[in-house]
């Protein structure tokens, strides 16, 4: 009786076990944990753009909730678009809308777009990310798609870009228009107006009818304009950015109670970020370097991150040596007058004292954001670029 208890409780075992992998894997389903990106090297090649007659290369691509999409997915599509786009493109951001708008318009004619991320996050700089809050990576991916409340498949090719490499897009976004027999009848534009509001795919949609219509499309190829494609052999270009920026001198400067009063009025002519934190707060040491690929990102634009740290002027090397490991190539002040409560006042009075505080002001003093305790990177990245100083577009 006893051996069959066991039994008994082994089976029981086994089946919740069983249960539970099941759940787990529906979950997955749900959440999109399908699929893991993993971003490599890729052999330096020359790419070639398909010509116009030419078949729609297959594929099989994972989408935002960790599926795998393949070519044959869209075999009842009259028209077929491939549109190769991207994340930190200001071009391409440009142009979201347009592509949204369109696929509506076209879903009940029999028009199917994909959209294809081609870019290594490998070879992607910091630097090249300032008009947007995202980069490449698939994770990111989900993040735009859901904002914008994507209408089309957008698909992941950022591991081996080998769907890429055999459509030849050269830039953010590029534009590929098959018919039925999925052979290429269009490739290019969207249209020739990249600010928003003064184009509505002109081209795109034009191709489009004369697909659908069973005639020649005019203008076959048209020149696109946008971001250059982020092969992954581009990645030795942003280790020498990693390097160069790791090099920049880290200087570090005492300001006393006046000289912080003028950090927060701001009479300089950029969005200023101010953080002000110590090398014994844990908060402040694991979001610094966050900070510090922000000010990577916009720093060549109207943008500046200042750091305010609040350690004793007894400790100035040790707050010396933090920055230089962090690579804080800006301008970092360390606080000289040493009384805490007074530091409160001039820098914030409704600041409960509580460190890391980061606050962002423009011009002038007026604070448009502030954060008491540590930061969350994607919202302050937000609110960076859509700042009106800032923005996604050119």
């Amino acid at each position: 009786m006893k051996r069959y208890s066991i039994s008994f409780i082994l089976i029981g075992l086994m089946a919740c076990l069983v249960s539970c992998q099941t759940n787990k894997q529906s979950e997955n389903n749900r959440t999109g944990n399908l699929f893991v990106p993993h971003p490599q090297y890729v052999e330096k090649q020359e790419v070639k753009t398909l010509k116009i007659g030419m078949e729609a290369p297959d594929f099989t691509l994972p989408d935002m909730n960790g599926n795998q999409v393949s070519l044959k997915d869209f075999s009842d599509a009259k028209v077929l678009v491939v549109v190769f786009t991207c994340l930190h493109c200001p071009t391409a951001q440009a142009y979201e809308d347009r592509l949204i708008r369109y696929t509506a318009e076209y879903k009940d004619r029999g028009v199917q777009v994909v959209a294809i991320m081609p870019n290594s996050n490998l070879a992607l700089l910091p630097e090249e990310c300032g008009y947007s809050d995202l980069d490449d990576s698939y994770e990111n991916m989900r993040i735009r798609a859901a904002d914008k409340h994507f209408n089309f498949p957008f698909l992941y090719d950022g591991d081996n870009e080998a769907v890429s490499l055999n459509y030849g897009p050269t830039t953010t976004p590029h534009v590929f228009v098959f018919d039925r027999e999925r052979k290429l009848r269009y490739v290019g534009n969207l249209d020739q107006h990249e600010k928003p509001g003064t184009g509505n795919a002109e081209n795109l949609r034009a191709a489009t009818d004369a697909v659908l219509a069973g005639k020649t499309v005019e203008n076959p190829v048209t020149k696109s304009f946008g971001c250059s494609i982020k092969w992954g052999w581009k990645q030795d270009l942003a280790q020498r950015a990693d390097k160069i920026w790791e090099e920049k001198p880290v200087n570090l400067s005492d300001l006393d109670l006046a000289g912080i009063r003028k950090l927060v009025e701001n009479d300089s002519k950029k969005l200023r970020l101010i953080n002000v934190w110590a090398t014994w707060c844990a908060p402040c040491v694991i979001e610094y370097p966050d900070l510090v690929k922000i000010q990577r990102m916009y720093g060549q634009r109207d943008f500046e991150f200042i750091s305010l740290s609040v350690d004793k002027m007894e400790n100035r090397e040790k707050v010396q040596e933090f920055l230089q490991n962090a690579h804080s190539a800006i301008q970092n002040y360390i606080y000289s007058e040493g009384d805490h409560y007074k530091l409160i006042e001039a820098i914030d009075p409704e600041w409960n004292g509580a460190l890391p505080y980061s606050m962002l002001i423009e011009p002038g003093g007026k604070v448009v954001w502030k954060c008491q305790g540590a930061v969350d990177p994607a919202e302050l990245k937000k609110t960076i670029v859509d700042h009106p100083m800032i923005g996604r577009y050119y």
